[in-house]
């Protein structure tokens, strides 16, 4: 008698190459190498101080038991207080699921939206959690490729021609991981009314919301008109708080929607830490001074980052708009992403992921993280000069 089997789901689901590079990464190390690493999407700045001690506290007031599934009171008031202020909306506690995370809050209202074979829109290339969650629900999977020349928008071309009455869901990410890419206002209403023509629901994934350079901002799908009864708003403290290891996310969305995400969150993981969310409290109601100060040290990163990339022969690199990443195009080189990535962290210690391990349509790019001091980002663009001279 053989072993009994896994689910075909299960089976398919690929892994994030982020930390297959980075086991690559430390195994080099090991040997003696030396690496940089640009392939981990986490900022390096430390957490707050009054954030730390806020967690602390609330760890010695007690403050370790079992809580409320959707979260503690004044976290998801907090939540439903500042989204609304930043999205021009009125939102109420009772919307807001706060999890170990931002994945579950993309995984778990997927679960209860999709039904065997419904379709679901997401960007390619893109966040690879989008794929592996509409699998693991049953659905299939429509990648639509973000256009570099388009500020790598959605091709709304392509989104007309592949949204149909089997579509059950678009995925949004803006700014994108990996591109960096900021969804402009205009094509987020023609994603509205799409939406709305299709009668589907919108996950916005929205985790580098403030995390925007040049003045830019990012809107939110939720705040046009129709849009937050159809909406889906992921967020988190891991990037903009840098507390990647605190994990904790929310999820916005109707109340008919939460009302059953939280019962999928009862059985899922039963409650988040209350220490943690006692310095999400922290975090997002008082001062919010570092932010500015984290967002103009990422830019003054990218900027370094970008020139040093387009003075290199071969490769093409636009600013990103937002996030802390930059896809430059190397399309030129004529080798695949995976097989530059991989010479570059063999051969010259540089740790960063291919572009088509965002989806087929990244194939030609590469991602790089430029959450590291300057000095590291200058030393990497020497040794990519060094590789592709």
């Amino acid at each position: 008698m053989g072993l009994p089997g896994i689910a075909e789901a299960a089976e398919s689901i690929e892994p994030e190459s982020a930390y297959a590079v980075l086991a690559k990464a430390q195994k080099l190390e090991r040997a003696g190498r030396d690496v940089i690493h640009l392939e981990i999407g986490e900022p390096d700045f430390a957490t707050e101080h009054r954030i730390n001690q806020a967690g602390i506290a609330a760890i010695n007031a007690g403050q370790t038991r079992y809580n409320p599934t959707a979260g503690i009171g004044p976290l998801r008031e907090a939540i439903a207080a500042e989204l609304g202020r930043r999205s021009e909306r009125k939102i109420s506690a009772s919307e807001v699921v706060v999890g170990p995370g931002a994945k579950p809050l993309l995984f778990l209202p997927t679960l209860a939206i999709i039904e065997a074979g419904d379709e679901v829109i997401y960007p390619d290339p893109g966040f690879p959690t989008y794929e592996a969650m509409v699998r693991v629900a049953g659905g299939k999977g429509v990648p639509v490729p973000l256009v570099e020349a388009n500020g790598f928008s959605f091709d709304l071309d392509v989104l007309r021609q592949r949204i149909s009455e089997r579509t059950k869901l678009i995925v949004l990410n803006s700014p994108s991981n990996p591109t960096g890419g900021v969804i402009p206002l205009s094509d987020l209403e023609e994603v509205a009314k799409l939406a709305q023509r299709h009668n589907c629901w919108v996950l916005s994934d929205e985790i580098y919301s403030r995390m925007c350079f040049d003045g830019v901002k990012a809107p939110s799908v939720a705040s046009i008109d129709g849009m937050a009864e159809r909406t889906i708003v992921v967020d988190g403290f891991s990037k903009t708080y840098a507390m990647t290891g605190w994990r904790l996310g929310y999820g916005v969305m109707p109340e008919r929607l939460a009302s059953k995400v939280n019962l999928l969150a009862v059985h899922a993981f039963g409650c988040t830490a209350q220490f943690t969310q006692f310095a999400g409290l922290e975090a997002i109601t008082g001062p919010q001074t570092q932010i500015d100060t984290l967002m103009a040290e990422y830019q003054r990163r990218r900027d370094v980052l970008v020139d040093g990339l387009n003075s290199i022969t071969g490769i093409s690199c636009r600013k990103p708009a937002g996030a802390f990443y930059a896809f430059p195009n190397v399309q030129s080189l004529g080798e695949s992403s995976e097989a530059i990535a991989d010479r570059l962290l063999s051969e010259t210690g540089v740790a960063l992921l291919p572009g088509n391990a965002f989806g087929a349509a990244g194939e030609g790019y590469l991602r790089i993280c430029f959450a590291k001091p300057i000095p590291e980002l200058l030393q990497a663009v020497e040794r990519m000069r060094a590789f592709f001279g």
